[in-house]
């Protein structure tokens, strides 16, 4: 029975706000800059918080190399599987897309936080980190070249590094392979640090998971083109995490990664995909897309929760 009660502690409070936002929209209690201005509040604010801190925290050894290189080759197989699996289904351009990369920002970081707790958060990051590097490079430029945009590698480069999330961390990949964050602790500095992080990443999830309701559309989904698409990234994610654990067990202190990649493999694609699809059909289908599988990902998480 107890355990019963800690999954209704862990999934009640997602699934009453990913509600409270569908009411939100529905009841146009939050417009649409409403909801853009709360994004931007937990992306460029609470969740460098949660990264400063989970990075600075870190522990830092040569499997953290491998796990950041392993992430970035997983999104570039994920990417390759979805560009083999549409020249058969014929859904999409934007299939590919829609198989590879990982929405730990907006989303993975808070359902983690609720199911393992902020104290594990570095695990996660360790995971994310890879993935991270992959979206705000090679994603980008595959991007730009599938919407006929032309790749400024410039560009892309000034808008990673002025990002508050790689701001976030730079300085704490700094501040816990110096050691500066463990040498600042006895002076109580490292403390300041942890309570100013805590406070301001604490509304981070019920702020995203408000968002995402809101955002989460069921009405004029063209489901024979989605499924393919949900079915097709669910397969490939599936070979993904059995590879990636036979990877990361091999490594010292593998174990407490596990959790961080079950997390990580349940999460939609990046939620920035629908800005760069021009076209009105395209744009329902992405959007249609991420839906869904949102859906489905909040199901993953109700099952994490469950075992």
């Amino acid at each position: 029975m107890n355990k019963y009660i800690e999954v209704i502690n862990t999934v009640l409070p997602v699934l009453l706000m990913l509600g409270a936002g569908i009411v939100c929209r529905r009841r146009s209690l939050i417009s649409r800059d409403g909801v853009n201005a709360l994004k931007n509040v937990a992306v460029n604010i609470c969740l460098p918080a949660v990264m400063l801190n989970a990075f600075a925290t870190m522990e830092y050894s040569i499997a953290n190399v491998v796990i950041t290189l392993m992430m970035f080759a997983v999104c570039v197989l994920g990417w390759a599987a979805g560009k083999l699996l549409n020249r058969f289904f014929n859904v999409s351009p934007f299939l590919p897309f829609l198989t590879t990369g990982f929405e730990a920002g907006m989303l993975g970081y808070s359902l983690f936080a609720l199911l393992y707790g902020n104290d594990r958060i570095s695990a996660f990051a360790c995971v994310d980190l890879g993935q991270v590097l992959f979206v705000f490079t090679l994603y980008k430029l595959l991007l730009s070249r599938e919407t006929s945009e032309k790749a400024d590698l410039g560009k892309l480069v000034s808008e990673m590094l002025k990002s508050p999330t790689i701001i976030a961390i730079i300085a704490g990949v700094i501040l816990g392979t110096t050691g500066l964050y463990r040498a600042l602790a006895p002076s109580g500095v490292s403390s300041v640090i942890d309570a100013c992080t805590d406070f301001v990443s604490r509304p981070t999830a019920g702020i995203i998971l408000i968002a995402i309701g809101y955002d989460l559309v069921l009405d004029n989904i063209p489901w024979i083109s989605v499924l393919k698409t949900a079915a097709s990234r669910i397969v490939i994610m599936l070979a993904l995490r059995l590879l990636t654990g036979m990877v990361v067990t091999g490594l010292s202190q593998g174990e407490e990664l596990i959790p961080a990649l079950n997390m990580m493999f349940i999460l939609p694609p990046p939620y920035v995909l629908p800005v760069f699809a021009d076209d009105e059909k395209q744009r329902n289908y992405v959007s249609s897309s991420l839906s869904v599988i949102t859906v489905i990902t909040i199901a993953g998480f109700i099952v994490l929760a469950a075992l």
